[in-house]
């Protein structure tokens, strides 16, 4: 996740700017004091703690005692903190707080040296031996992370260790080593535990390959996954990814396999397992004949672990699985061979603000490599959109822009489709399932995971400044006849004014099109009283927001244009003017009419 750098005064916000340049992260400022933050946020305390609740490193410019006090409360699982830095509003002073051993230290660091100061790193393993035992680098887990702390504390007292194995990331640290050390760092792939005063590491060395048939069970996979590790007698900790061929790369079993063990599922297509055919143990004509490789399990294992890797497993059968395990002489890296099952993130930003957009369309935005949309709606995702690969579409061309998305994700990536208000109601989550569903685009892209994530719709954040129109039943109706005829938008029109239905229109007018809003509202003057409320709503939750009601006989066409949205009220729908000269609306849902409660007190008093 991008850091969150948080600031309580506009004197700190050069430095914020600077520190967000530095790590990629976003401003976020506290509204009453900082002006031009990526973010705002109106109290300091319980903005922290959803940060820190979120998982996303914070950088606080403010008071280290400020920053414990705040977070004192949530602290719970040392191995679950993120990253917390508290410095100094001059830049004097880089304090890591928390989540040292997951990257804290590294990230204060980091900023220490673009500051020209000494960062304030207290940990005592990184002071005396230059790494932390109890978090080791990418391609190593500890099995025993529980025996790290007091292990350390062994070697800070003066012990030495006895290292068995190879990792040259303890070979090169300063951790002091004795062919009699009392202290054991060992490391292996083999399945075994961990003795008395000793840690226990394992390389990620292992790739297990996995065919299956379409629909297999994925508890058959997970056993036949499992009976394999057993055979090899190897830890499951060593294990760095699951693969497979890309035809599987929507195949639930194979997921489920990755989701077991934890680790990433990765697919390579059918040429780079063919050219694994001289070394499989079990080459299959038939599997060729299905493929075009003649193995996937084994040639899947083989290419993960390289040209130095080797079957310690060859291929085992289940009943609609196959499998095999194979080791490299070194921890590799699942992210840089095959690719990942490509994802499409179909999200809705609302009106575009950050405030307004929620912290799941967020988090899939950050996770996303590349963004596709109408340029103004990614230029409204402000820093978000900071290192992303950028697709910009004109308005129009829906369609091609949906495949394009589609045919990234379908190519291994992670891409995110991104709408205005929300991606079902009247946007691109509609187009995406229609194109999965009837066809025209790549296989591959056909393979792609799919989430829809959910905004704030042009209805709501209309409604919302209005007061409560949608209080009742409501529906929405579109006047454009781009893609609906028109004899079915009048069906529709009509319908709804018979059945009393709160309406929000949306496509009210165009450049080409200024009858269909006067045709919808005199169809309603038919149905509902003349002085019924109307909101036009324009440019919700940006620069020239305007909310104004009005009654519906009054509703002039002309004030209206493509970026106002219509509600126009049921027979029961109210307008009112508070103290402050504020006019509402709001649809009343009957409250006045349950025996018992107070507003039917009220009314029969009124009576």
């Amino acid at each position: 996740m991008k850091p969150a750098i948080v600031v309580l005064s506009p004197s700190a916000l050069p430095l914020a700017r600077r520190l967000a340049a530095l790590t990629g992260g976003e401003v976020h400022g506290l509204t009453t004091r900082v002006e031009g933050a990526d973010r705002s946020f109106a109290a300091t305390a319980p903005h922290l703690a959803a940060l820190f609740a979120e998982g996303r490193p914070i950088l606080a410019l403010m008071a280290s005692g400020a920053v414990i006090r705040i977070l004192a409360p949530l602290l719970a699982d040392k191995s679950a903190e993120p990253p917390v830095l508290a410095i100094a509003e001059d830049g004097s002073a880089v304090v890591p707080l928390l989540g040292g051993h997951h990257g804290a230290n590294d990230l204060a660091r980091r900023i220490a040296a673009a500051l020209g100061v000494s960062p304030a790193i207290t940990t005592a393993g990184d002071l005396r031996f230059g790494i932390a035992l109890d978090a080791p680098p990418a391609g190593w887990r500890l099995e025993n992370v529980g025996d790290a702390k007091s292990v350390m504390a062994d070697l800070v007292a003066g012990e030495e260790a006895w290292i068995e194995g190879d990792a040259p990331w303890l070979a090169a640290s300063k951790i002091p080593v004795s062919d009699d050390g009392r202290v054991t760092l060992r490391i292996t792939e083999e399945a075994c535990d961990p003795a008395p005063r000793e840690l226990l590491y394992r390389p990620a060395t292992l790739v297990l390959g996995i065919g299956t048939e379409r629909g297999a069970p994925a508890g058959d996979a997970i056993a036949l996954a499992e009976t394999v590790l057993a055979e090899a007698k190897v830890s499951r900790l060593s294990l760095a990814a699951v693969v497979s061929i890309d035809l599987k790369a929507d195949e639930a079993a194979v997921h489920a396999v990755a989701a077991h063990f934890g680790v990433p599922a990765r697919f390579f297509d059918a040429a780079t397992l063919e050219a694994e055919s001289p070394r499989l143990a079990h080459p299959s004509d038939i599997v060729f004949a299905e493929t075009g490789c003649h193995g996937v399990s084994e040639g899947a294992a083989l290419a993960g672990t390289g040209p130095a890797g080797a079957l310690i497993v060859a291929k085992r059968k289940g009943a609609r699985v196959t499998a095999a395990l194979a080791k490299a002489p070194a921890p590799v890296d699942p992210l840089g061979f095959g690719r990942a099952r490509g994802r499409l993130f179909v999200v809705g930003i609302g009106p575009g603000g950050a405030e307004w957009r929620s912290p799941e369309v967020s988090a899939m935005v950050e996770a996303s490599s590349d963004l596709v949309g109408y340029s103004l709606y990614l230029d409204l995702l402000g820093p978000l959109a900071t290192g992303k690969a950028r697709h910009d579409f004109p308005l129009g061309d829906e369609e091609k822009r949906v495949r394009h998305a589609m045919e990234l994700a379908g190519g291994g990536r992670s891409v995110a489709l991104v709408c205005s208000g929300d991606a079902g109601i009247y946007a691109m989550a509609t187009l995406v399932f229609e194109l999965l569903d009837r066809g025209g685009v790549s296989p591959a892209a056909r393979r792609i995971a799919v989430e829809v994530s959910p905004g704030i719709s042009a209805l709501q954040a209309a409604a919302a400044r209005a007061g409560a129109p949608l209080g009742h039943d409501f529906c929405t109706i579109s006047l454009s006849d781009l893609l609906t005829p028109w004899p079915a938008i009048e069906r529709r029109v009509k319908a709804a004014a018979e059945g009393d239905f709160v309406i929000a229109f949306y496509n009210p007018v165009s450049k080409r099109r200024r009858t269909q809003l006067a045709y919808a509202r005199d169809v309603l003057l038919r149905h509902r009283p003349a002085e019924t409320p109307v909101i036009l709503a324009t440019n919700l939750g940006r620069e020239g927001e305007h909310v104004r009601i009005v009654e519906l006989a009054r509703l002039d066409i002309e004030e209206v244009d493509m970026l106002t949205v219509v509600i126009v009220g049921s027979s029961e729908t109210r307008a009112l003017t508070t103290g402050d000269g504020r006019r509402w609306a709001y649809t009343p849902r009957g409250y006045a009419d349950k025996s018992g409660s107070g507003l039917a007190v009220l009314k029969e008093s009124a009576a």
